[in-house]
């Protein structure tokens, strides 16, 4: 019988502490230890490491973010984000999820022992799907930006003339651990890239947080899509939480219709539902890039792209937080190319035509 999965719950309230003990027990994952801020924390994890941290963000001492960013460099292991969010608060999210957080749960500030007793408050499927991440293939865990950017892809692209690009297209698709991988791979390209349409499965509120955060990391311009926004040189547009976002021809144009809809794949946005209409609008001259994440979505997509005559790549199983919808796609054949995350950046530049 395989050993019981290990949870750490670091969070100053005792009322929540209890709650999320005994709904995490209740499903056979066993509580190895409780702490009131990451300060208590430290020794009890240094003795006895769990598979996973549920950690708060608030608290007294230390917060949670900075006890984050503290154990990636220290000890990288799968966190699991679990705190009371405002709308303002989605800038301390995305702080936690490029820190190398995994995922998070939203407490509710009204209800909130109800929310701690429902199992159906999706962490201790988060938590379960922690446990299975490879967080040592984050940018941001063993080693330093400056490593990451050796080579340094963009430098030798940055410098040429304008590419004759205006009807190309790139499509990306990521889920779990894509924040980081996103993030890392935008720093690298230059701002003479395609635009790119970008599925990254995140709720509502979250991707404009994404967006801006991508915004002020790169060379490119990076939004949160609206309805008719279009797709241009040096621009990234990324699907808002809640909807599905896909490719249409206006003319000689490439613009993004964002409309609400059924779940896909379990999700909205879909990377399926954006990839499909990448291949029926851009075929042959798209490209279509599938990373890190839990699950299928965007494997189909991926290959309905292949078969139109566009190029198409997914990140290999040694760089990736999950190795889900990549391998999807890679069972399916439609990926032709299967690079690592530090080779993405250059493979794209190089499909794209800005390097020869």
């Amino acid at each position: 019988m395989s050993q019981a999965l290990r949870v750490a719950v670091i969070d100053d309230s005792a009322v929540v502490r209890k709650h999320l003990s005994g709904l995490l027990e209740a499903a056979g994952i066993q509580v190895l230890m409780t702490a009131s801020d990451p300060l208590f924390a430290w020794p009890k994890l240094q003795a006895n490491w769990p598979d996973v941290i549920v950690l708060d963000v608030e608290m007294p001492r230390m917060d949670g973010i900075s006890f984050l960013r503290q154990l990636m460099r220290e000890h990288p292991m799968p966190v699991v984000m679990c705190s009371t969010l405002t709308e303002a608060g989605c800038e301390t999210t995305m702080q936690a999820l490029a820190a190398g957080a995994v995922g998070f749960v939203t407490k509710p500030k009204i209800g909130l022992r109800d929310f701690l007793e429902d199992p159906g408050n999706g962490l201790v499927g988060m938590v379960r799907a922690a446990a299975k991440a490879n967080v040592r293939a984050l940018p941001i865990a063993g080693g330093s930006q400056a490593s990451y950017n050796a080579g340094n892809p963009a430098a030798f692209a940055s410098n040429l003339a304008m590419a004759e690009t205006t009807d190309r297209v790139i499509a990306f698709g990521s889920s779990t651990g894509g924040v980081q991988t996103i993030e890392a791979v935008l720093r690298q390209l230059p701002r003479t890239m395609p635009g790119i349409v970008l599925v990254q499965h995140m709720p509502e509120k979250f991707t404009q947080s994404f967006a801006a955060r991508l915004n002020t990391m790169s060379d490119l311009e990076v939004l949160e899509a609206k309805d008719g926004d279009r797709v241009i040189n040096g621009r990234v547009l990324v699907a808002p939480g809640g909807r599905h976002m896909q490719l249409k021809r206006s003319g000689a144009q490439y613009v993004v219709e964002v409309r609400d809809g059924p779940l896909v794949n379990h999700h909205k946005p879909s990377v399926d539902v954006l990839f499909k209409s990448v291949a029926q609008c851009a075929g042959r001259n798209a490209i279509g890039a599938i990373f890190t994440g839990m699950g299928d979505d965007g494997a189909r997509g991926l290959l309905e792209m292949r078969k139109a005559g566009a190029s198409t790549l997914a990140q290999d199983e040694a760089s990736c937080v999950v190795y889900g919808m990549p391998k999807a796609a890679a069972d399916l054949g439609a990926a032709q190319h299967i690079v690592s995350l530090t080779a993405a950046p250059a493979a794209l530049i190089k499909l794209s035509g800005l390097a020869g």
